[in-house]
């Protein structure tokens, strides 16, 4: 039997792990499901009740400590050293975790865990195959790589310990390989998927509409887009332009708009339930995403919404960061400009916006390159291999 184990399940910034969860269902694939700390908000209404049922959520406080005491009496003698031993440290709260977890996969009869991030739920897996010898796997996606946390179990030996390690682009699989050289045979490929058919192609309304997704975070680069939009408006374009999405710079980037008076172009829109982005996408004329890599090296691998949009025959402008020109064709299905680069992106989004045929050319390429490489069935069925499922 398969079990997922999460940091946080379902979290609605990684729809792409809920995804990949419904279409193991569909496949007749019902992994049993863990998660360490509970849902950020409660499920879109959409998702299956089926699936939000059989998460099994850990006790906290008093309640997990007592549970957990009580699975560890069936340790063995040097399994309880070791907890003795990590009595105290960062990390002793993931072996805790992994002894009420392991007690109940082995009840469950499970012989295989699956893990998203290189994080919290990887370090607690690494313990459960330490005291229950149950093999896992995980998939790794970008600052889990990128700049990984220092804990007392780092990346390098949650990646050791891994049966397979699968990466969402080729970019981050290169470099995992380059860098772990001694895991490099077990690193495979597969995109994230979703559900192509799901998202209708765009019939975009005027004025021009420039829609932007993520969270508003540094490393996805709206403060780019934002003063891009000034040189727009500067320029005599007419268009609007939605950020959907909710962080810490929300303030910030307001000011940003405030600041350059484009509050009658450029809206902060806040989050949007799924069903609401599917809807934005079919009414835009174009994504645009100028990711950055931040100071510290964080970045983005392989945004969901790029492959969203494109599903929506939508073209796309964004940067050349991590795994998106693995997504985006220059010049076929977007345009890919330099980051940090306000000026390019304007003239990339005037391009498109001021041409609506080469628009739509780079949509329907777009669409069809999504079916290609993002089918979400067809990439649940390679992770299956994997999986051993």
């Amino acid at each position: 039997m398969l079990a997922y184990l999460f940091e946080r399940f379902p979290k609605f910034s990684q729809t792409f792990c809920y995804g990949e969860i419904a279409e193991l269902f569909r496949q007749d694939v019902r992994p049993a499901i863990f998660s360490l700390r509970a849902p950020d908000r409660g499920p879109e209404l959409n998702w299956d009740p089926a699936i939000i049922s059989n998460v099994h959520q850990l006790p906290e406080g008093d309640a997990f400590a007592r549970l957990a005491d009580e699975a560890s009496a069936s340790l063995s003698q040097s399994a309880r050293k070791i907890l003795h031993e990590w009595r105290g440290k960062d990390d002793s709260l993931r072996l805790h975790q992994a002894i009420y977890i392991g007690v109940r996969l082995q009840k469950l009869g499970v012989c295989h865990l699956h893990v998203h991030f290189a994080g919290m739920a990887a370090r607690t897996a690494f313990w459960i195959k330490r005291f229950f010898g149950i093999e896992y796997s995980l998939t790794v996606h970008a600052n889990d790589i990128f700049v990984p946390n220092k804990f007392e179990i780092g990346l390098s030996q949650i990646l050791s310990a891994a049966s397979g390690i699968v990466a969402v682009s080729d970019f981050a699989a290169n470099r995992l390989r380059d860098r772990f050289p001694d895991s490099a045979l077990r690193v495979h490929r597969i995109y994230n998927g979703i559900d192509c058919d799901s998202f209708q192609p765009a019939e975009p309304s005027r004025p021009p509409l420039i829609l932007s997704i993520g969270r508003l975070i540094s490393k996805k680069g709206f403060d780019v887009l934002i003063d891009a939009c000034a040189s727009l408006r500067n320029g005599g374009r007419e268009f609007r332009c939605e950020i959907i999405g909710e962080g810490p710079l929300c303030a910030e980037l307001q000011t940003r708009i405030d600041r350059r008076g484009l509050d009658k172009q450029v809206l902060l829109a806040g989050p949007e339930p799924q069903a609401e982005i599917s809807a934005r996408l079919t009414r835009a004329t174009l994504l645009a995403l100028p990711c950055r890599v931040d100071a510290d090296g964080a970045m983005d691998n392989l945004p969901t919404v790029v492959m969203e949009a494109m599903a929506s025959a939508l073209p796309v402008v964004s940067t050349d960061v991590g795994g998106i020109p693995e997504m985006v064709r220059n010049g076929e299905t977007g345009l890919l400009v330099s980051q940090n680069d306000p000026v390019a992106t304007a003239e990339a989004i005037g391009r498109l916006i001021g041409n609506v045929e080469l628009a739509r050319s780079f949509g329907r390429e777009g669409r069809n390159r999504a079916q290609e490489l993002f089918s979400i069935q067809r990439n649940v069925h390679t992770l299956r291999k994997i999986l051993g499922v």
